[in-house]
Order: C-alpha cells, then structure tokens, then sequence
C-alpha cells in the first residue's frame, strides 16, 4: 500500500454508490485536488502522486463503471461522469479545485470545467483531454479498437486468480521496467467475481464503448474545448498504452491541437510511457509538483482581493 494512508467511502450518485478514494493532508486547512483516472483504472492509480503531496487533500473516484463504483447503474458518458465528480465535491463540502486528469480522466475533466464551470480553479492534464487523432469513419468498435487496442480485448478475459492476473501484466511492455508493490495492489483491486469461478476486470466493455466514443465521436468535448476558459496544463509523453511510440499524440498531431488551443500550457515528458508518467515514482516525480504549483495558484486567484489603504 502507499505510505500515505487513503480512506475509502461511498458518496450517493445517479444509479447508485461511488466509491471515492481519499488522501487527507498533513493539515486541517489544506487545499484539495481531484484526480480523475483512466478508461479502465481505478484510484488506486494515484498513490505515488499522493504520497508526494502530503499538503493536499486528495480526492480521487472510482469513475461509474469501474472498481468499486462497477456497481452504479445508467448511462456512461463525459457528461455522467462529470455529475458524479460533482456530487463527490458536494458530499465532501468542496466547493472549488484543481482538477487533474489522466488518460480519459483528462476528457472528463475538460467537460466538468465546462458544465461546473464554478467548481473548478484550474486543469491538469496528463496524456489527455485533448483531442485524439481518430479517424471519422470509424464505428463505435472500431473506434475502441484504435484508441486502446489490446486494452480493451482485456476487458473480456477471465483469471483463474489473482497471481494469474498479475503474472498477465508482468508480460505487458509498458510496466517492464516499472513493477511496483503499488501496481500490486492497483492490479489486484481491479479484479471481481466473474460468477463462474473465475475472476474478471471490473470495468465492462460495453461501458468502455460509451465512454471512448463519447470522448472521441460525441459533442461533450468539442463543446467544452470551444468554451474553455480556465488555465490549463497539458503533460504528453511519446509512447502509448503498449509503450510504443508515438503513443497518444504524435508530434505532428499535437502540434494541430495546441496550435487550435493556444492558451494551453504543454510540456512533453521523454522517458515515460502512458502509464509510467502517472503509475511509478519517477513520473510521479515529474506529475506531483505540476499538481502543486496548480493547486497555489488556483489559491492565490481564489483568494479574496484587499482594498487599497
């Protein structure tokens, strides 16, 4: 487990319990931030980055269809996703904060800034949010197929246990270099009951089909892109999910969607691969101060102006 101790709780959304991670700070006036995790992760993505922000509250979800939250019944969607980060700031009485997302989170995160805007003081986002290069013919399976490959043939796999399922991610390039006691227990957390025997991940496919389309075929994004409006920093890194190159954005691709986004503030990270920038202590490293320095200066322009004397 991370050396900074997280509490679980369950916070009451559309179609029922999510479940949300939560990392209290060394002192009782911290500010917070909110990490939104990937298409088929889980909080257990953030401990490295937690334990590296000892002065920050850190509340991060199980998005609706995955980990624990794999229960919540309805409709996936940027836009569901965005109502239940909501409803976790109200439970916790969080009226404003930074908001990072990773992968798909970074998606969410772009459209919860837009539908609450009130809510949020700046984004972080890691190797998403952006817009993907997609090509526009493509249908819904296809689309999951180009975006996440062998991430989502996962999905319909079954384990006869958990050493099984570990053994499984050993063979994955994109953690050879990067095994951890953590991702252990991020492994071992996604894992539930297939009801035959067996055990499977915890998020389903058909929810990551909703969600992956919406992201990159549905009018969420576009609209919140057009309209954005807080400041934003974007960190992307040159391999993907299988840690080839050139992951996510290729350069050429990038330079399209930061020439139609100006204000973004973007810094490309060598060395990682789409997980390992958020996933293992090194990229960690190099997440961790981005989110501090987001969260003081969402303070400081929260902070109430003085009247000259």
């Amino acid at each position: 487990m991370s050396a900074r101790d997280c509490t679980q709780i369950e916070v009451p959304v559309a179609g029922g319990m999510l479940r949300v991670g939560v990392w209290e700070a060394d002192r009782p006036d911290a500010p917070t931030a909110l990490l939104v995790h990937g298409v088929t992760s889980s909080h257990l993505a953030w401990p490295f980055v937690a334990d590296r922000l000892p002065g920050v509250r850190l509340i991060a979800p199980d998005l609706r269809g995955r980990g624990a939250s794999n229960g919540v019944q309805g409709p996936a969607g940027m836009a569901a996703h965005a109502a239940d980060l909501a409803a976790v700031l109200d439970h916790l009485g969080i009226e404003r904060t930074v908001v990072v997302g990773h992968s798909m989170g970074g998606f969410v995160a772009v459209v919860f800034a837009h539908l609450y805007a009130g809510r949020v003081s700046r984004l972080v986002l890691v190797d998403g949010g952006m817009p993907l290069d997609v090509p526009a013919s493509l249908d819904p399976q296809a689309v999951v197929a180009y975006v996440l490959g062998p991430t989502a043939e996962r999905l319909n796999m079954r384990f006869r246990s958990v050493g099984e399922y570990l053994d499984f991610w050993r063979a994955h390039p994109a953690f050879t270099h990067d095994w951890t006691r953590e991702l252990e227990d991020y492994l071992a957390y996604d894992l539930v009951d297939a009801g035959d025997g067996t055990l499977k991940p915890a998020t389903a496919y058909q929810t990551v089909v909703d969600d992956t389309v919406d992201m990159n075929t549905g009018t969420a994004l576009p609209q919140a892109l057009a309209a954005l409006a807080h400041p934003v920093r974007l960190l992307t890194v040159p391999r993907g999910l299988q840690n080839e190159e050139p992951g996510l954005y290729s350069p050429e691709h990038l330079q399209r969607v930061l020439a139609e986004h100006p204000a973004v503030e973007h810094t490309r990270y060598d060395g990682f691969n789409h997980y390992t920038i958020v996933m293992s202590p090194a990229g960690a490293d190099v997440v961790a101060p981005l989110i501090a320095q987001a969260v003081d200066a969402g303070a400081v322009s929260a902070a109430p102006t003085r009247s000259a004397r």
